[in-house]
């Protein structure tokens, strides 16, 4: 379906419409082919998605967005639709815990390195940070190694999984996206999925933090600023 336009670039990437994947986005475009968002019943997802549809329409790189409702049914995490409530407060473990949606990535990963190998594509792309390690165990250096292997074993083309993030904070992507003139007020974080970002959540926190450790003026809009 996509082969046509995919020739001269070896990449798919799982974008969401955050700061960490479009960034990602922007540094790795020439080599990316087709990006891909899941709507997997996330309270955020119709707020992230425009954004990664938005950022691959503006680079010329064709989008799909898979819907994943069965993980909001039969999952269980305060990311998801009638979930418990997300807390509020820093981005530790103990408070962000209840925001794990178990295997998340890996079951996107899976679908994304069909859809690499579907296309004739060589690498599959996410944009985990170190940050997220004492979190999201699908965030991790050793999940990343382990589900390289997998993908690669599992494909006959041995498709690849690229995590250039997987070392570095926040704040360092932040910094990569201010060299690539990134206005990260077009990205979305909060995990409430307001209609604004609320400030309070985890998330809310560490983009506050990773903005301002980037020397970037933080245009996003508050719930407090309305």
């Amino acid at each position: 379906m996509y082969r046509s336009q995919m020739s001269e670039k070896d990449s798919v990437i799982i974008v969401s419409g955050g700061m960490d994947s479009i960034t990602l986005l922007y540094e790795m475009q020439d080599r990316i082919a087709l990006g891909v968002s899941f709507d997997y019943g996330s309270k955020h997802n119709s707020r992230e998605i425009p954004f990664a549809e938005m950022h691959c329409r503006r680079l010329g790189i064709p989008h799909i967005t898979i819907p994943l409702s069965f993980m909001a049914d039969y999952f269980k995490s305060s990311l998801l639709k009638g979930g418990e409530e997300i807390p509020e407060g820093s981005y530790d473990e103990e408070n962000m815990k209840s925001t794990v949606v178990p295997f998340r990535n890996g079951i996107m990963l899976s679908i994304a390195a069909g859809l690499a190998e579907s296309n004739g594509l060589k690498n599959v792309m996410m944009a985990n940070h170190g940050g997220d390690h004492t979190i999201y165990p699908d965030c991790r250096p050793e999940f990343v190694s382990a589900m390289d292997e997998a993908i690669r074993q599992g494909t006959f083309v041995g498709v690849r999984l690229l995590a250039p993030y997987t070392h570095i904070t926040k704040t360092d992507i932040a910094l990569r996206g201010k060299a690539l003139g990134i206005d990260y007020s077009e990205t979305w974080s909060c995990y409430k999925g307001g209609e604004h970002h609320c400030g309070r959540c985890g998330t809310c926190t560490e983009r506050r933090e990773a903005l301002a450790g980037a020397g970037i003026v933080d245009k996003t809009v508050y719930v407090e600023d309305v």
